[in-house]
């Protein structure tokens, strides 16, 4: 049996912060007086009347490997398992809302006419692990604060996001301490992925891990991102090969490192990186021109990255530890040498920062002109576009009218 630690450090971290962020302690027991949230009644109500109730007098063999999966995971809470008649090759497991409330995990029936016991006791494990990890009950707190068709900041949507795939790595790691075989879990991927029996097929797990490495090459040099709410297969297969086969947490984290790189990837190409850059070294440029980094600058600053990098603050301490002036002049050459029509997106948003913390300094309307200038704008145009943003946007502060 594997003795590595199935938690993903950075999952925790994501989840705890996100939790914080939406006020979770306050939400909830304000849930729990007003009974406002009936998710558990409507699932259960619906579990009940419309799916089959996996019992030991009626499915005795389905109802023993439920329970035998739970036992080596040392899961003790109570459990309902149910069959849904769905050919859908998926399962999901809710989390209970009153404590001592059975949790449920269900299976849709589309999943029997395709896996071995063996592959169902990984898809269990795995539903199971959502519940031992409980990021489902931190799903439910997210769907009532932002329901459908509610926007959250995108900066909380990417952790968001980040934290549901890393949670789908966690919720592997006990699908595969529920089987203890690699192959198995594999062959499981690949038929939840085609819908293919691969016996029929003749498929080797040889010829599907060769494959998976290919296609997982294809992220790993910085071709392809990962943007739904599990990650792409290639990564959820080589994190369960180096989970099994790592000899210590700290190699497991090694090589967990280069595959959570791909997952925090938010865009593609050169050009997001070196608008990243520019965003970070232009705001950090522009907002200490007059010596003094105002916090509605900062702000500025990191709503402006948050829809290129899940870590904005880290990002931007990272790019101000450095050779800010270099990073500058690289990104803006970077930008323009790819798209020189961007030049007035640059210009505009230099402009935005200075305008930020409603305060107009000399020094700063200095630093447009000359880099306005640098990038082919005569002093005229500059001041056309700082006059254009003045009559737009600007509003005084408090502080200078009272």
């Amino acid at each position: 049996m594997n003795n590595l630690n199935p938690t993903i450090d950075l999952e925790r971290q994501l989840g705890q912060q996100i939790y914080t962020a939406l006020q979770g302690p306050v939400v909830e027991e304000v849930l729990r007086k007003t009974k406002i949230s009936s998710n558990d009644a409507y699932w259960r109500s619906s579990m009940e009347g419309h799916c089959l109730k996996v019992q030991p007098e009626l499915l005795p063999d389905l109802y023993s490997l439920c329970q035998d999966v739970k036992q080596k995971l040392h899961f003790e809470e109570p459990v309902d398992f149910y069959i849904t008649g769905d050919s859908t090759v998926n399962a999901f497991s809710l989390a209970a809302e009153d404590e001592g409330q059975p949790h449920i995990v269900n299976i849709n029936s589309g999943l029997f006419d395709l896996m071995t016991r063996d592959e169902l006791q990984f898809v269990i494990g795995h539903e199971l692990g959502h519940l031992i990890n409980r990021d489902t009950a931190l799903s439910r707190l997210i769907q009532f604060v932002f329901p459908p068709n509610a926007n959250a900041p995108v900066s909380l949507q990417y952790k968001i996001r980040l934290h549901e795939q890393l949670a789908e790595l966690v919720a592997d790691r006990y699908g595969f301490l529920a089987t203890g075989n690699l192959s198995v879990c594999v062959t499981a991927f690949f038929k939840m992925a085609s819908g293919l029996d691969l016996q029929k097929m003749n498929v080797s797990i040889d010829a599907l891990l060769s494959d998976n490495n290919r296609r997982l090459d294809y992220f790993l040099k910085d071709k392809g991102v990962s943007r739904a709410s599990h990650p792409v297969n290639p990564i959820r297969v080589q994190a369960l090969n180096l989970f099994a086969n790592a000899s210590s947490d700290e190699e497991l984290h090694q090589g967990m490192d280069e595959l959570i790189a791909i997952l925090l990837k938010v865009g593609n190409t050169d050009l997001d990186e070196h608008l990243a850059r520019f965003i970070a070294s232009a705001g950090i440029i522009v907002a200490s021109a007059d010596s003094e980094v105002k916090e509605a600058e900062f702000n500025q600053i990191l709503d402006s990255l948050a829809s290129l990098q899940i870590f904005p603050r880290r990002y931007l301490e990272e790019v101000a530890a450095g050779d800010i002036s270099d990073t500058f002049n690289q990104a803006v050459g970077g930008i323009l040498n790819i798209n020189p029509g961007m030049r007035d997106s640059l210009l505009r948003y230099m402009i935005h920062i200075v305008m930020s913390d409603k305060r107009i300094a000399n020094e700063e309307i200095g630093l447009l002109y000359s880099f306005g200038n640098s990038i082919g704008f005569s002093e005229m145009e500059v001041a056309q576009y700082i006059a254009e943003s003045i009559q737009k946007s600007y509003v005084p502060s408090l502080e200078s009218i009272v």
